[in-house]
């Protein structure tokens, strides 16, 4: 590799991969990890309606929503990307201790509404860490290797919590979240920033000038003109609305079946996905650009309909964890996919952040509505009912990206490099 690279000039400033590494391990549990175990808590220990529930999910994910694309823009902007990350750590770690001491409806709401909103931080500047950090030809492999991180992550926060939800109680779950939010913070903290590239970071030419010439940045009416964006958002939107309810839908029906082993069996619900995610990641990372980003997104499309079906077939504990398993295929081809198409996509605009806020609206927008809507049909028609509904948004969402969603790398340039 040639030295004046920019992952060399990022290396020479200081920077070492293990801390990204670190970043996308530890911020596995204060990023998300707590959703599923607070619905099964709400349900099984503070004895919420499903609608009750729902409606928190609503309320924090709408309030969320609102926020990303403008986050997106602040990422996209200012050169405190590190200091952005922890003060949403901050945030998150208080908020999960407010859900620890007063687990009622109004601190509940706001404590998670806040931590939507906290949340929608990490995805878009932990890529914008990412481009800054790493050459165009790398990004494939670090954009997989980062999900990966954030799997095992994932897997060792379930362990954890499931270990601490099993000797303690469902609700010192909570406590984790600052522990693993100090730790985040030092791992963030320990990546110079002298060492991103602060153009490259919003997908700009790297040659421009430091601030990033205006004539050079897109006008924000670019991602409404960008048709493949568009139709990646209202993909992305019905994947998180059959997505976002399967899980807790599953945890909720094993804790009724086994209330003392409630958070254990969460816990292996997602233990069973996140150790598939994992090696999907690293394939995604080492395989998107030789065998192109849509017929591994079309992979990851046709499995969350099939998977939605099983879970009706029966109510089996080892069945329904097993079923899970699948949202390793889907979830992690598109957690690993996602950051590299829109980079695709936004290169050279200068609004990379701003796409990726735009495009967690979408998400947030899909995966809160289906929050209230699965709590209504479940209190209404049962879990069965509820899977199939959402299995057929999956099957709309499958449709609309083979035929519409053109390939958005350059295999052309790729299949050409030395």
């Amino acid at each position: 590799m040639n030295a004046s690279t920019p992952e060399t000039q990022a290396s020479r400033n200081g920077f070492r991969p293990i801390f990204l590494d670190a970043v996308n391990f530890l911020s596995a549990d204060v990023r998300g990890a707590v959703g599923p175990y607070l619905n099964v808590f709400l349900v099984t220990q503070q004895l919420w309606s499903q609608s009750e529930v729902g409606l928190v999910t609503t309320l924090g994910g709408l309030l969320g929503l609102a926020v990303q694309t403008p986050i997106g823009a602040a990422i996209d902007a200012t050169r405190a990307k590190r200091g952005i990350i922890v003060l949403a750590l901050a945030v998150l770690a208080i908020m999960a201790v407010v859900i620890y001491a007063l687990p009622s409806f109004w601190p509940v709401a706001i404590a998670n509404s806040l931590m939507s909103i906290a949340g929608d931080v990490f995805g878009p500047a932990v890529a914008a860490l990412t481009l800054g950090l790493y050459a165009r030809k790398q990004l494939a492999r670090r954009m997989g290797r980062n999900s990966a991180f954030d799997h095992a992550g994932n897997v060792a926060i379930a362990l954890v919590a499931g270990v601490v939800g099993y000797e303690f109680s469902q609700r010192a779950v909570f406590l984790l979240v600052p522990l693993f939010a100090i730790l985040t913070a030092i791992s963030v903290l320990f990546i110079p920033a002298k060492s991103i590239d602060y153009n490259r970071a919003r997908d700009l030419d790297s040659k421009s000038d430091a601030g990033g010439s205006p004539e050079k940045i897109a006008a924000y009416g670019s991602l409404f003109q960008s048709q493949p964006l568009v139709i990646f958002g209202l993909c992305a939107m019905l994947f998180h609305f059959a997505n976002a309810p399967l899980l807790p839908l599953v945890g909720q029906k094993l804790a009724a079946a086994h209330p003392k082993e409630a958070t254990a069996m969460m816990s292996a619900c997602i233990v069973a996905a996140q150790l598939v995610m994992l090696p999907i990641a690293l394939l995604v990372g080492f395989k998107a650009d030789s065998w192109g980003r849509k017929p591994l997104f079309l992979a990851g499309f046709a499995i969350l309909p099939l998977r939605a079906v099983l879970y009706t077939l029966s109510n089996n504990s080892i069945w329904l964890i097993g079923v899970q398993v699948l949202d390793g295929v889907g979830a992690g081809i598109f957690g690993a996919l996602t950051p590299l198409v829109i980079a695709d996509i936004m290169r050279g605009t200068g609004r990379y952040n701003l796409a990726q806020g735009a495009i967690a609206t979408m998400v947030g927008i899909g995966a809160s509505l289906s929050g209230l809507g699965a709590g209504e049909v479940v209190d209404h028609f049962g879990y069965s009912v509820t899977f199939l509904t959402l299995g057929a948004a999956a099957a709309v969402a499958l449709v609309v990206f083979a035929i519409w969603m053109p390939e958005t790398a350059d295999l052309k340039r790729i299949s050409a490099k030395p």
